[in-house]
């Protein structure tokens, strides 16, 4: 599928207005869009949390039962290092400073991933293009689940709404050990062409995959032995993998978004940048200090889509003037109040497409 491309309003446009109104908000304040000092004592408490509970698995070998407990408290603090620190830095929104977004977007390289293909994939294309199958490659689960309408059915898709937290799981498995080497052997993010990659890029790339396996695997094995690792980090990498697929999942396949079809001619989308966001975005969760902390803000999706390069802990400020400006020009604005409701959504819609009636 060719690259889309997206409809030009006549000025003032929507985005050029909602733009015009967050910046200033924030040159009113005389405050920067990046993260501030709430941000990086979070991420400190992150960071310290992740290697002490790692120095204690691998080093101090914990009974059976408090080891699992660790391994699954330390799949949590990957998953918030994921949603608060890397997230911000790969968009570089952590810090004001080119060099500090750089070592945060790096957390990632230390967590098994690749920050280039991180890059490439999400920043890209997903913010570029999301929910337009065939190009956001966020959609693609194939043949494991049917993430919309205009995707192959199988049988098997009929129990997906009951089976689909065993294929979040092996998310982070299937990442560090598959997908980032498919992307670098076939040069490729789905169909679209992978940014060539510099010596530099290429030395990050194997240096970390191989520092993570010395870390990840090497050294476990010798300090705890095959068994006890086999388990310990199976453990650590499922609930990983679940809790990182199921808070992206919510914020795009839930009942209410939308996941439009270029013209077969134009080869165009109907709506602007911006008004496609809002159409493909959700958010959830939203009162919830705990679920705002955890997650990033990425309970902010509608906020993180249309201002990126915004750091997560403005996206609470931003939401009213997001909100009245849509209401101003008659666009929805999809959100759900608990995270109980978006996750209901979320299984109804994966129930709607177990259904080969439910087609484009």
């Amino acid at each position: 599928m060719s690259i889309p491309k997206f409809a030009t309003p006549p000025p003032p446009s929507f985005h050029t207005v909602l733009k015009t109104r967050v910046n200033d908000y924030f040159r009113e304040r005389g405050k920067p869009s990046t993260g501030n000092l709430r941000l990086y004592s979070k991420a400190l408490f992150l960071a310290v949390g992740f290697i002490a509970l790692y120095v204690h698995l691998v080093f101090f070998t914990p009974p059976a039962g408090w080891a699992i407990f660790e391994c699954l408290l330390l799949s949590l603090f990957t998953s918030a290092i994921g949603f608060n620190i890397m997230h911000d830095g790969a968009h570089g929104s952590f810090s004001s400073k080119p060099w500090v977004n750089t070592i945060a977007a790096s957390s990632l390289n230390f967590l098994g991933a690749n920050t280039f293909m991180w890059k490439m994939k999400h920043n890209v294309i997903h913010h570029a293009y999301t929910n337009i199958d065939g190009v956001d490659d966020d959609l693609d689960a194939k043949p494991f689940l049917r993430l919309c309408e205009t995707q192959k059915y199988y049988k098997f898709h009929r129990y997906q709404h009951f089976y689909f937290w065993i294929t979040y799981s092996l998310l982070y498995l299937f990442w560090i050990f598959f997908s980032d080497y498919k992307k670098y052997f076939t040069r490729k993010v789905g169909d679209i062409p992978l940014k060539k990659m510099t010596v530099k890029d290429q030395i990050s790339f194997w240096g970390f995959k191989i520092l993570h396996i010395v870390l990840f695997v090497v050294i476990p094995i010798i300090t705890v032995g095959v068994g006890p690792w086999a388990i310990g980090f199976t453990v650590y990498a499922l609930f990983a993998g679940f809790v990182l697929s199921i808070v992206f999942q919510l914020a795009h396949t839930v009942e209410d978004t939308e996941f439009p079809v270029p013209n077969e001619q134009t080869n165009k989308i109907d709506n602007e940048w911006a008004i496609h966001q809002l159409k493909t975005t959700a958010n959830f969760a939203t009162k919830s200090r705990l679920a705002c902390w955890f997650m990033g803000g990425l309970n902010f999706q509608v906020e993180h889509h249309l201002f990126p390069k915004i750091s997560h802990i403005h996206y609470p400020r931003i939401n009213k003037i997001i909100k009245d400006t849509c209401k101003e020009f008659g666009v929805g604005y999809i959100e759900y109040g608990r995270l109980k409701d978006a996750v209901a959504s979320h299984v109804s819609y994966l129930k709607q497409l177990s259904n080969p009636a439910y087609s484009h």
